[in-house]
C-alpha cells in the first residue's frame, strides 16, 4: 500500500498511542467505511501505518481530523480542497464557521434590550414604547432617564446606564459636541443620536465621522421610534459582517466551460437539475467575483462587499457540491 507504510503489530507502542481499524473510526465519526477509503486514496486525507497482516491502524489523530472533515464538508466545503489540510488549519476554519452562525444567529436574539436616555424632555413623550417593540424577535427598548438639556444630563445623576442617547437641540456649535462627546465618554454608549434644527455642515459632517448619527429636525413620531428601534439590528449585523469576511472561500472547482457543457448536457431528470446547478454556480461565481472587484469607497463598504463575497462563495461550494452528487448520480463527467 503506497499511502502507508508496513510495521508489524509488534513495532507499534500500543501504550503511547492509540490505533483504530477503519470499522471503528467509522463508528466513532459517523463517516460510512466506504467514505473513509475515497477520502484516504483518492485525496491522502490520511496516512494509517499498514501492518503485516495488512490491516491499516488509523491514529487519534485521523479520527479527529476525520471529524472535523466530515463537519467543513457538511457545511460546503469541497472534500478535495480541504482534505490535505493540516488538523490546524481545518479546527481554523471550523472555529470561523462556528464564530459566524453564532454572528448571524445575534440577528434574532430574543433577549435583545436596550436602555435609551433622552436629552429633550418633550421627545421623551413622543417615543412609543409600543412602537419600539421588536415583535418578530420579541426585543425591546426600555425608556431611561429623561433630562431637559444638556446641561441638565451633566450635572444630573443617571438611574440607569443608557446604551443610546437621543440629543434634541436647536443650534449645533462646538460646545453642545463638547458636552455630547463628554456623556459619550462617561457611559462607553453604543449609539448617539442627535436631533437638530440648525448647525453648520462641516460640524454635522465631523460628528458623523466620529460615530454619531445626526437627523435634521422636523421628525415625525415614527420616525422617530423607527430610529431608536433599527439600533437593536446595528452591532450583530456589524459582527456577523467582520465574522464572514474573515472565513476562508473555497476555490472554485469548475471552469465556466465546464458548466456551460453540463448546462447543455440532456438527462433523464425531468426537473434538468444538472443545467439549473451549473447555472446558479455560475451566477453565484460571478457575483462573488463581481464583490471582490467592486471599488469601495468606505470601510463599511469594504466590510459589506467582504461579506457578500462570504455569502456567495460558501454558497457556491455548496453547490458545487450538490453539481458533484448529480453527476455522479447521472454518470457526467466534471473534468476540464
Amino acid at each position: 500500500y503506497s499511502k502507508g507504510f508496513i510495521l508489524s503489530v509488534e513495532a507499534l507502542d500500543l501504550n503511547t498511542e492509540a490505533f483504530h481499524r477503519i470499522g471503528a473510526v467509522s463508528k466513532l465519526t459517523g463517516i460510512p467505511v466506504s467514505t473513509l477509503r475515497i477520502w484516504e486514496i483518492r485525496y491522502a486525507a490520511f496516512t494509517p501505518i499498514q501492518t503485516t497482516g495488512k490491516h491499516r491502524l488509523y491514529r487519534s489523530g485521523d479520527v479527529k481530523k476525520a471529524k472535523l472533515l466530515k463537519q467543513l464538508s457538511d457545511t460546503g466545503h469541497a472534500i478535495r480542497t480541504i482534505a490535505n489540510l493540516s488538523y490546524e488549519s481545518l479546527e481554523l476554519l471550523a472555529r470561523q464557521a462556528h464564530a459566524s452562525n453564532i454572528g448571524i444567529s445575534k440577528l434574532a436574539d430574543a433577549s435583545a434590550q436596550l436602555v435609551v436616555a433622552v436629552v429633550g424632555s418633550e421627545l421623551g413623550v413622543r417615543i412609543d414604547l409600543q412602537k419600539l417593540l421588536v415583535k418578530p424577535l420579541n426585543a425591546s427598548i426600555e425608556l431611561g432617564d429623561i433630562f431637559a438639556d444638556l446641561g441638565s444630563a451633566i450635572a444630573g445623576e443617571f438611574k440607569t446606564r443608557p446604551e443610546i442617547l437621543i440629543v434634541k437641540v436647536n443650534t449645533l456649535n462646538p460646545s453642545i459636541r463638547e458636552q455630547i462627546e463628554a456623556l459619550n465618554t462617561r457611559f462607553g454608549l453604543r449609539r448617539t443620536i442627535v436631533l437638530y434644527s440648525y448647525g453648520p455642515e462641516a460640524l454635522v459632517h465631523s460628528m458623523r465621522r466620529a460615530g454619531m448619527l445626526l437627523r435634521r429636525l422636523p421628525i415625525t413620531e415614527g420616525e422617530l421610534s423607527d430610529l431608536v428601534s433599527s439600533e437593536i439590528f446595528v452591532d450583530p449585523l456589524r459582527a456577523a459582517i467582520s465574522t464572514a469576511a474573515s472565513i476562508v472561500i473555497p476555490e472554485r472547482q469548475y471552469t465556466d466551460a465546464v458548466l456551460a457543457r453540463v448546462a447543455g448536457i440532456s438527462t433523464s431528470i425531468l426537473c434538468e437539475c444538472p443545467k439549473h446547478v451549473a447555472e446558479l454556480i455560475s451566477q453565484l461565481a460571478s457575483f462573488e467575483e463581481y464583490s471582490q472587484e467592486c471599488l469601495n469607497n468606505t470601510a463599511e463598504d469594504a466590510h459589506l462587499h467582504a461579506y457578500l463575497r462570504s455569502v456567495s462563495g460558501s454558497a457556491r461550494a455548496m453547490f458545487e457540491r450538490a453539481l458533484e452528487m448529480v453527476a455522479q448520480h447521472e454518470g457526467i463527467s466534471l473534468l476540464g
